[in-house]
């Protein structure tokens, strides 16, 4: 592709005029982009005329195909991605042929939790295995991150144990000097050295996780849900998951299937924040070995001084309240500062973490 075709998809029909007109594939990538983002609502303010072919209206299946023909791998999962997120194009999660085709991908799951109440039974089949795969790819990516937050540390304790994992490169060195061949520019090693790890002692501890699930939020659940279920069963670690709106449910007994959960949730309504936190509060056991996350975008639709009071309340016994702020995909926060200071004022940790960084807290509790 030449830069000035680069440049007449960049800018559209109107740079037609400069750049010259679009053959073979570019007319075909220019048509793909004009199906999807020709209906922004400000071309047609600014009034721009639509580009791409005329002759042919895409049907959604069609322009999946052509959009897996025409762009690269990163450029397909932008598309899918403004398809279902920034023009809500419904039918990319309710069209059985669409689902079979389209490359599974966490818009694409947050998509298919918005508006599975849409779908019939053989459709939601479909979206359920769109569920699965996603899940598991972020199920892989954490449990790495669990395991090196729980794993034992290295000490500097020499140990009997030949592991390669524990292999003490600096001591093994040191040892062997002696046995440097200069000729040959090789150290033989008669004596490899390791080292012990620490094994932690573990007392039991709870984990209450509160979860937002208004609308906003879709991300958010869904990385808790996965966050809770590699939590669930380590040594020394109880883990409680409860999602609120208006309403308050306890999901821990599905925790150990984070597909089943997200198919359970209910995307959407309003938020009641304290009445949550109450609820978590009842779950607390050993105060002083507990935390208590609440995941939220804290903008309250109820009481913020019944929340404020209640959190108090939980500081004040030795509970560790987190209220992480909603991540959008890129990892950036999202909440009402205003309340999020006010919680701090009394004792709660206000902030950020990614599903990784909050298991290195829980981790470090542990120790």
């Amino acid at each position: 592709m030449t830069d000035l075709e680069r440049w007449r998809l960049i800018l559209g029909e109107p740079a037609s005029r400069r750049t010259g007109g679009l053959q073979g594939d570019a007319a075909r990538r220019d048509t793909a982009l004009e199906w999807l983002y020709g209906r922004d609502p400000e071309l047609a303010e600014r009034g721009v005329r639509k580009g791409g072919s005329e002759d042919s209206v895409l049907q959604t299946v069609d322009w999946l195909d052509e959009v897996h023909t025409l762009f690269p791998r990163e450029t397909i999962e932008r598309l899918e991605r403004d398809a279902v997120e920034r023009y809500e194009i419904t039918d990319v999660v309710t069209d059985p042929e669409v689902l079979q085709r389209i490359e599974p991908n966490p818009a694409l799951l947050r998509a298919v939790l918005r508006t599975k109440h849409l779908m019939n039974p053989a459709v939601l089949a479909l979206a359920r295995k769109i569920v699965e795969a996603v899940v598991k790819q972020l199920m892989e990516k954490l449990k790495t991150e669990v395991r090196t937050a729980f794993s034992g540390t290295r000490s500097r304790r020499p140990s009997i144990h030949k592991n390669s994992r524990n292999f003490d490169f600096r001591s093994t060195i040191r040892a062997n000097l002696q046995r440097y061949q200069p000729e040959e520019r090789k150290l033989a090693i008669e004596h490899p050295k390791f080292v012990s790890r620490t094994k932690r002692h573990l007392e039991q501890w709870q984990v209450i996780l509160l979860v937002d699930q208004s609308g906003s939020m879709t991300s958010s659940v869904i990385h808790s849900a996965v966050t809770a279920a590699c939590l669930w069963g380590l040594p020394g670690l109880r883990t409680h998951l409860v999602a609120f709106d208006t309403n308050v449910v306890d999901l821990t007994s599905d925790v150990t299937d984070p597909v089943e959960l997200l198919m359970k949730v209910q995307l959407g309504g309003g938020t009641d924040i304290a009445k949550a936190v109450a609820y978590g509060a009842g779950l607390v056991d050993s105060p002083r070995r507990s935390i208590v996350a609440i995941i939220s975008d804290f903008y309250e639709g109820g009481s913020a001084a019944h929340l404020v009071r209640t959190v108090k309340d939980l500081c004040e016994q030795g509970t560790h309240v987190l209220c992480l702020a909603a991540l959008d995909d890129e990892a950036n926060p999202d909440y009402d500062r205003a309340l999020g200071q006010r919680l701090a004022n009394v004792g709660a940790h206000v902030g950020a973490m990614t599903p990784g960084q909050l298991a290195e807290f829980v981790a470090e509790k542990l120790r």
